[in-house]
């Protein structure tokens, strides 16, 4: 489905009915990472998918997508279809953007999990890889979505999930090159949020590749201390969708179940 906002178009999803559950992609990703799991979670629960800006169908607003510019379009959606309370399941970006929205409207989450995604800002070094994404974008995106998402799985992993690893790359060749651009520099400029994490008027886990190329093991497990966010940790990479799709499915049930 499609909702016009500010001159762009938003698409969205939904299935079931019964508590909302709300799915946000990760970076170069789309709704469409989701399909696997809507079947069972939409069988008690209203699942909704929704493309972030400048992914998957939904339009790019301007040169830089804030995590703050992301989390008002998945509320403009929310609101058009009158969801006052809901639960989000984050990954990766898709968390930085729960986050943002869960900063916002704290009272209107009954549950956050971030999903290979993490409350802390981008490192220094970071910020200058991103800068260095950017560039790179520039030159051949194309070459880009390759490189970046082959990366993004555990190393022994690769040859394993070859064949989803190019569907994956298909998928995110779809994504505008405004897009990429646009989504590297919200995630440069994004706030610090580990505060969020404190938080106990909302339940919360963190679900960790424990060889993740993309996030530090350790900064994860540190976040999360001294907090009752609810730890899970896989053996993999950052694409636990597809690294860990059964336990992943299992343990997001599990969460939405123990709300």
């Amino acid at each position: 489905m499609i909702l016009q906002y500010k001159g762009i178009d938003i698409f969205y999803e939904y299935e079931g009915k019964g508590s909302a559950v709300v799915l946000l992609h990760g970076f170069l990703e789309n709704s469409n990472m989701w399909r696997p799991f809507i079947s069972s979670l939409s069988k008690k629960n209203k699942v909704i998918c929704i493309d972030l800006l400048g992914h998957g169908k939904t339009g790019c607003l301007g040169y830089i997508h804030s995590m703050e510019l992301m989390a008002e379009a998945v509320e403009v959606v929310l609101k058009h279809l009158r969801i006052r309370r809901y639960t989000f399941i984050g990954h990766s970006m898709g968390g930085y953007v729960a986050l943002a929205f869960a900063e916002k409207n704290p009272h209107t989450i009954k549950g956050l999990c971030l999903m290979n995604s993490t409350a802390s800002a981008d490192t220094d070094e970071k910020k200058k890889n991103r800068d260095r994404a950017i560039l790179a974008v520039k030159q051949n995106h194309k070459i880009f979505i390759r490189l970046s998402i082959t990366n993004l799985f555990r190393p022994k992993n690769r040859k394993l999930f070859s064949k989803d690893i190019i569907q994956i790359i298909e998928e995110a060749q779809k994504t505008p090159q405004q897009g990429i651009i646009a989504a590297l520099e919200g995630m440069k400029i994004r706030k610090d949020r580990k505060l969020l994490l404190q938080n106990n008027t909302y339940k919360q886990m963190i679900i960790i590749g424990k060889k993740d190329p993309a996030l530090d093991y350790q900064s994860l497990i540190n976040q999360t201390k001294n907090t009752e966010v609810e730890i899970v940790e896989f053996p993999d990479g950052h694409m636990s969708f597809i690294e860990n799709k059964n336990d992943l499915s299992k343990t997001i049930m599990y969460f939405i179940e123990n709300i």
